[in-house]
């Protein structure tokens, strides 16, 4: 399927979960991903903030446990300027200030918040609607986390969160797409360095 097909279909897919469904699998998301990723006590973790409207994977329950059980980890959320195509990230703690944008997507006020240049991050938690056994992604079609990607360290992971497995192929790839690292879902962490096809890292 191509990018517009699967952008579609999983839209689709999100509105009809039920919320106790997917309650569930934003619940095991979270508790995968600290079960496979151990970080150094000083990471710098970003991670994208959810559209309620959209059904988005609940982030708010691993920023939640980030800062009462690893306090020395800093935690950055973006904020978009939607002319310019672009994002910066910003520190986030318990008294940050948030607001909606257009979108409806909670930015913290860069008025309140400490920038977080992109070399300093150790880690990225990116939204997706679908993804692929290769690693690839399907977003909402803005780019803008492909344009910040590509500015970020090498060994910066790139984790993707999704609340469904993965589909055998995405057909309209683009050079400057971003590939993932790692994605996570309900059942598995899916793992894509160095492997021709996903693999699972949990088993």
């Amino acid at each position: 399927m191509t990018k517009a097909e699967l952008r579609s279909a999983f839209r689709q897919k999100r509105q009809v979960l039920p919320e106790a469904d997917w309650q569930n699998r934003c619940a095991g998301i979270s508790e995968r991903f600290f079960a496979s990723f151990p970080f150094k006590p000083d990471a710098v973790i970003g991670t994208f903030l959810p559209i309620e409207s959209q059904k988005e994977v609940d982030t708010w329950l691993i920023i939640q446990r980030l800062w009462q059980d690893f306090p020395l980890v800093r935690v950055a959320a973006p904020v978009t300027n939607l002319v310019a195509g672009t994002m910066e990230n910003y520190e986030i703690r318990p008294e940050t200030v948030f607001s909606k944008n257009r979108y409806g997507i909670p930015e913290p006020s860069p008025n309140s918040s400490s920038i977080i240049h992109h070399s300093s991050f150790d880690s990225i938690l990116i939204p997706l609607l679908a993804f692929d056994k290769t690693g690839n992604r399907v977003g909402y079609g803005g780019g803008f986390y492909d344009r910040f990607l590509v500015k970020c360290r090498p060994d910066c992971l790139k984790i993707g969160l999704s609340l469904f497995d993965p589909v055998d192929v995405i057909e309209d790839v683009y050079e400057d797409d971003i590939r993932l690292n790692f994605c996570v879902t309900p059942e598995k962490v899916w793992c894509f360095d160095g492997n021709a096809d996903g693999t699972d890292v949990t088993d």
